[in-house]
């Protein structure tokens, strides 16, 4: 525990908590929490499925059948990926929890871990770094379009993580790269973890896959917080390899009681929304709104002088601001203007910020000239 640094988040949550006891006016775009609501015909199946007595009992701890039934009907649809709901789906606590607990299932003391950088710290950290494993970090480099050398990889891992569409870059996977990387893990005998929250979220007519439409030897994971805003009802699902899924089913039921029933019981509902690959209208209308908050945001800083790619995946914007990424942060926050600051993403990230575009337009545009009035 003395070898893991505080989490990120938790750090700014409590920053942002002590600007707002001293009465300022905070625009937070650190977190990635959807500001919009919960689409009101999954809010209703909640709430009627709570009048069943049935619901407020102990769920089954890898999920309720109809619910792993769901997720694989979505797969067919969406990426056309054939599941068994029985062997090759689980139902998580959000897809975070998942992340970690696949780790606890393979991964021992010594082994090493292929962990992007920058990257989501759960992967270095509530992953590899609580099961006394080694991460072996390799670089993404804007250059690069943050996409690794896959060829360069170390070759004597256990365990790789990616995760497009991408946290905290925005970036997105070519079907090329994400084929080369399977082939690499099935030669190197390397367990591939694929991220995918973000999948639905996506811009410019790209339409992120799945990993397993380039092989069956992964565990994907994904959740319904971003594509739903339903960050709070803790809700997500792991599928692929029947193996992995029956590895990360044991460590779940010694560990947690699964989600709530009642949640559930409406992932039919949210996930039937889907008839094929297209967007339901629910999801686009959230898409369209981060996809015009994203042009904002994106104009008004390339005024400012910073050098702001246009992402194609997630709602952030990760940029270079030429400096010390904590003095940029600081300067913000004394602006009452939130960023995170991207050495909390990994060594390659120093220099960098990451906003999440969770704030209304006109926000963004409040924060915009508060930051034009800072940085003159």
């Amino acid at each position: 525990m003395k070898n893991i640094p505080p989490y990120i988040f938790a750090q700014i949550e409590e920053r942002v908590e002590r600007k707002k006891a001293e009465g300022v006016d905070v625009i937070d775009f650190g977190v990635g929490d959807p500001d919009l609501p919960t689409p009101k015909p999954i809010v209703d199946e909640i709430k009627k499925q709570l009048d069943d007595p049935d619901n407020h009992r102990y769920p089954s701890s890898t999920g309720e059948r109809d619910a792993r039934v769901a997720v694989a009907e979505w797969y067919a649809r969406r990426f056309g990926v054939e599941l068994n709901p029985d062997r090759e789906v689980v139902i998580l606590l959000g897809s975070k929890e998942g992340l970690a607990n696949i780790a606890r299932a393979f991964i021992n003391p010594g082994d090493k871990v292929l962990c992007p950088d920058p990257a989501y710290p759960v992967y270095a950290q509530g992953a590899t770094m609580l099961c006394d494993a080694q991460p072996a970090k390799f670089p993404l480099y804007a250059g690069d379009d943050f996409l690794p050398d896959i060829d360069s990889l170390p070759q004597d891992a256990k365990m790789l993580y990616l995760n497009y569409p991408n946290n905290p870059t925005g970036a997105v996977a070519t079907p090329g790269f994400l084929k080369k990387a399977m082939k690499w893990c099935a030669d190197t005998k390397t367990i591939m973890c694929y991220d995918a929250p973000y999948s639905e979220m996506t811009f410019d007519d790209y339409v992120a896959p799945s990993i397993l439409e380039f092989g069956r030897q992964a565990v994907e994971f994904g959740s319904l917080s971003k594509t739903f805003n339903m960050t709070g009802y803790r809700i997500g699902y792991a599928v692929g390899d029947a193996n992995l899924i029956t590895g990360l089913k044991k460590i779940k039921t010694q560990i947690d009681s699964g989600a709530p029933k009642f949640i559930q019981k409406a992932m039919p509902v949210a996930l039937g929304e889907y008839k094929g690959r297209k967007r339901p209208q629910m999801v686009q209308d959230c898409v369209d709104v981060y996809e015009a908050r994203r042009n904002v945001m994106v104009k008004g800083l390339r005024k400012l002088g910073f050098d702001v790619k246009m992402p194609k995946g997630t709602f952030y914007l990760f940029f270079d601001v030429g400096g010390s990424e904590a003095e940029f942060s600081n300067k913000m926050l004394d602006a009452g203007v939130v960023v995170t600051p991207g050495g909390g993403y990994g060594k390659n990230g120093e220099g960098f910020v990451r906003m999440a575009l969770t704030q209304p337009k006109e926000r963004i545009e409040e924060a915009l000239e508060r930051m034009r009035k800072v940085l003159v």
